[in-house]
């Protein structure tokens, strides 16, 4: 058995806030998951005896997807510029746009990017925990 060792780590992201934000992620993903999976789109239904007062079952399950949701967004809000942009050339080494080995390229294409809607980039790519996590272990090899 070989003795593999960790490369010191070199970004300003520390790997801990990474995979927090891969389980934040995560979460959020599979609360979208389970509800398509059981085919609830949160519509309201109406039985014809009651109309004016309906109760919305899925109200407390969408603000908790909310909650998780804005707390992700948060979270990506507060990292700085150079935290920000490590977050997005990990996403995109994860995806395949870039090779680990471009990692300098990577970061300079993603500080191009306005740091203001980092967060709504990040949580509109459709595997972004998936993409971070390959992007970290390619990145922490």
């Amino acid at each position: 058995m070989q003795n593999r060792q960790e490369r010191e780590w070199e970004l300003s992201i520390g790997p801990d806030t990474v995979r927090m934000l891969i389980l934040k992620a995560k979460a959020l993903n599979a609360g979208m998951r389970d509800d398509f999976d059981a085919g609830s789109e949160h519509e309201i239904e109406f039985d014809g005896d009651r109309s004016d007062f309906q109760h919305h079952h899925g109200l407390a399950e969408e603000e908790a997807e909310d909650l998780t949701e804005r707390e992700l967004r948060a979270l990506i809000s507060d990292l700085n510029v150079d935290e920000a942009a490590e977050l997005i050339a990990l996403a995109w080494i994860g995806r395949g746009d870039f090779e680990p080995d471009e990692w300098d390229e990577a970061l300079a294409a993603a500080k191009q990017r306005p740091l203001r809607r980092t967060a709504g980039y990040l949580l509109g790519l459709p595997q972004l925990a998936d993409w971070l996590e390959q992007g970290l272990e390619s990145v922490a090899e």
